[in-house]
Formats: C-alpha cells, sequence, structure tokens
C-alpha cells in the first residue's frame, strides 16, 4: 500500500453526545488535513467513560448506544474515505453494558472490539467481552485493545498472531489515583502507559496506534500521552500530555518486513515451552 499516514488523538470527551460527535467532526476534519487515512480517537469518545471505579461510577452512567444506531452511523459518514476508530459504551442485550472499540468508514462499521480485561470496579458497569479478533480493513489488517487490555501481552499477541498490521490501542487512562505524583512526568501510570505501548509494539513488531483521553471526570485525571509506535518500539510521533493528533507516516508493510527480517518473533516462537 505505500505510506500510511497515522493519526493518535488525545482529548477529552464528557456524557454530551452532540458535544461529542462535533469534537469528533473536528478532529477528522483536522486529520483529513493532515493526510491522516488512519485515525484513532480514545476510549469512551461517545459518552464518556466512568466518574470512579467505586460504587459512585453507578451514579451517572455513560449513555448506552447501538453500534448499529445513529451516533456511530454519524461517525462513519464523517470518516468518508478515512479509516476511524472510537470507543462507547454498547448497549448490549438485556440491558448489560459493554465498554467497546468501533472501527468504522463511509461504508459502516469494520469490526467492533468488547473490552476483556476489566480494573477493579469497572465490572460494576461493564460486562467483559470474551475474543480478541483482527479484521481488514482498506488501510491494512488492523486489531483493537481497549484500556486496561493492553497490560496483558497475550492480548496484543493473539491479534498479532491472527494477522494484524496495526493495533489501535484506545484508552481513557487516568493517572494513579492512589498514590498521584505531583507531576505527570512522574506518574506511574503514565510510565506504565508509555512502557506497554512500546513493549506492545515490539514483541509483536507491529505498528501500534495510542490513542488516550485528556482532562478529567469525577476522581479520573486523564494522563493523554497519545502516541504512533512502530515494530522496533521506538515511538515515531506523540501529544505527550497535551490534547492533539500526533501523526506519523508509515510504510506498515516495509517496517514489519525489516523489524521481522533477521528476528521474527511470531514464527520463533516455541508455544510447547510455554507453561
Amino acid at each position: 500500500m505505500g505510506a500510511l499516514r497515522i493519526g493518535a488523538v488525545a482529548a477529552a470527551f464528557g456524557r454530551d453526545l452532540e458535544g461529542a460527535l462535533a469534537r469528533v467532526a473536528t478532529l477528522i476534519d483536522h486529520a483529513r488535513r493532515s493526510r491522516v487515512g488512519l485515525l484513532v480517537l480514545p476510549d469512551a469518545a461517545l459518552g464518556g467513560y466512568l466518574s470512579d471505579f467505586g460504587a459512585e461510577a453507578e451514579a451517572e452512567l455513560p449513555p448506552a448506544l447501538d453500534p448499529d444506531g445513529p451516533e456511530l452511523r454519524k461517525v462513519a459518514d464523517l470518516a468518508g474515505d478515512m479509516v476511524v476508530c472510537i470507543g462507547l459504551c454498547e448497549a448490549g442485550p438485556g440491558g448489560i453494558r459493554y465498554n467497546t472499540a468501533a472501527c468504522v468508514d463511509g461504508s459502516g462499521v469494520l469490526g467492533l472490539h468488547r473490552k476483556v480485561h476489566q480494573p477493579v470496579g469497572e465490572e460494576r458497569v461493564y460486562a467483559a467481552g470474551d475474543s480478541f479478533g483482527a479484521f481488514d480493513t482498506p488501510v491494512g489488517r488492523l486489531g483493537m485493545l481497549v484500556d486496561y487490555d493492553k497490560t496483558f501481552p497475550e492480548s496484543a499477541r493473539a491479534l498479532a498472531l491472527d494477522g494484524a498490521e496495526i493495533i489501535a490501542c484506545l484508552s481513557a487512562w487516568p493517572t494513579s489515583i492512589t498514590n498521584r505524583a505531583p507531576r505527570m512526568a512522574q506518574d506511574r501510570q503514565s510510565r506504565l502507559f508509555d512502557l506497554y505501548d512500546r513493549s506492545r509494539a515490539a514483541e509483536n513488531q507491529i505498528v501500534l496506534v495510542s490513542s488516550n483521553q485528556t482532562g478529567s471526570m469525577g476522581r479520573m485525571r486523564f494522563l493523554g500521552q497519545a502516541k504512533v509506535v512502530g515494530p522496533d518500539g521506538e515511538v515515531l510521533a506523540r501529544t505527550w500530555a497535551k490534547a492533539g493528533i500526533a501523526v506519523a507516516e508509515v510504510d506498515v508493510e516495509a517496517s514489519l518486513g525489516a523489524a521481522r527480517r533477521r528476528l521474527s518473533h511470531l514464527t520463533e516462537r516455541r508455544p510447547e515451552a510455554y507453561r
């Protein structure tokens, strides 16, 4: 396919759906001016994330949306020929909710991923997904992770083994709640967020696109740090803690080929030795 311009978004999103869709429209417009072909928006961009992980989280829940509903259809219309990943609270059967990532373009929904791994307290609100799968898009074979999923190496590895060339990690990742640092750069969760992004890319030799929320909601103070990471684990573009779009131009096929030419992590595995 040649070079692909990839955008990773750091931005604040709350409960106001109309406001969220207006912000999405602005971000897509900015990305289009930068000739971005793949744009990854944060987790919970449509309706916001939780305000807390305790019982207080149930007081003001994000709106539960139908993936076939007008909100995601609007994002798809805005996307047009761009591939866009975005997070939402999905309305499941029987009133259950999922923390879901959706991938769309002008043709509609290309893929969905329901967050599998949940931090303590999130299970009060969301049911857990049960699988990881890659899917084909106009910009290549893509997999998605939501937030805490990327803490677990098996998540990204499952997508890479399913042929994902690019992994989009959509987050609403806060600073440490129990031991908040005076400066963002000193925060434990900020360091882990960056470490996981670079590790998941390097160990699977894939391109990783990491988005995140900024601002705050209740006790949550989101840390930004959106970035594009190459298959060698090097950060190609990032926003740091500020809102914005990190844009990098990547020849995905060539960069994966170069990274895997001498050491091919996926084909050199020894599953029979793992316990």
